[in-house]
């Protein structure tokens, strides 16, 4: 039945969306977990928002909007945190709800019928394109060469900044090129989950990760096969069920997450008694 399924296109095509969205959110999200700015990617996702009704707005494709707004949100709130000692969250919510608000008034703005945005607020797996695949083939090697390029450094940077600073190390660089990372794993994420739903996928299969090993390229793997897992469960139940992908891939984190933490409490529960 499986492979009567996949001679579809459309869902070839969101079986490979399915591995890609896994990788990236498995090497972003731990990173992001680790450095405590799951926040940051949530204020990053919200304000791309803007760029996606710009795009309605102006006649051009809602996807380069996105990555515009996602790309400026990012570097203007590493501007601000580099400068200000206090009041950071507040800042990323200034950013999450103006993104949010000028997605809204360029929407209504755009002349004839208002455009669906369901898509990408919510996301919708089943209808990734081919440009949408190359779109997220292209971030992921961005992403994946960049990590890998420099992964001691990166882990060094989330787990000794110390040894860092006296190799003469800029954390300031590596934190400026982690924002950038960040909104592009938000654009090649936001096709399949949406803007309002991207922050879990960053997060849930990284989470997870953690409570099973501490060792940050483990982590990485258990990411991607979690990720994986709870995406492609989501395909397929939504396939089946018409129900929306991005919502049932949520759902299918949290229960994983919920299992693994119920699993691995017992455990350490058992080790201790």
């Amino acid at each position: 039945m499986f492979d009567l399924i996949l001679e579809y296109q459309f869902i070839r095509y969101a079986v490979y969306a399915s591995i890609l969205t896994s990788l990236i959110s498995a090497i972003i999200g731990v990173i992001i977990v680790e450095k405590k700015q799951v926040m940051v990617a949530g204020g990053v996702a919200h304000t791309s928002y803007g760029g996606v009704g710009l795009g309605y707005l102006l006649g051009f494709e809602p996807i380069l909007g996105a990555f515009g707004f996602a790309i400026l949100a990012a570097l203007g709130i590493e501007a601000i945190n580099n400068r200000m000692t206090s009041g950071k969250d507040i800042m990323i919510s200034i950013f999450w709800s103006l993104g949010m608000a000028l997605g809204i008034l360029f929407i209504s703005l755009t002349p004839g019928y208002r455009p669906d945005v369901t898509g990408y607020l919510f996301g919708n797996i089943l209808a990734v394109t081919s440009s949408n695949l190359w779109t997220m083939i292209i971030i992921t090697g961005v992403v994946l060469g960049v990590v890998l390029a420099f992964f001691n450094d990166w882990k060094a940077h989330l787990f000794d900044q110390e040894f860092m600073f006296i190799k003469g190390r800029r954390t300031k660089t590596m934190d400026l090129v982690l924002q950038i990372l960040i909104a592009l794993s938000v654009v090649a994420l936001i096709r399949v989950v949406g803007i309002i739903l991207v922050i879990a996928l960053l997060s849930i299969p990284a989470a997870t990760s953690a409570m099973i090993t501490n060792q940050l390229h483990k982590r990485m793997i258990y990411s991607f096969i979690i990720g994986l897992f709870i995406t492609l469960s989501g395909l397929v139940i939504s396939y089946l069920t018409g129900f929306s992908s991005g919502a049932i891939i949520v759902m299918t984190g949290f229960l994983v997450f919920i299992i693994t933490w119920f699993i691995t409490n017992r455990n350490r529960k058992k080790v201790l008694g």
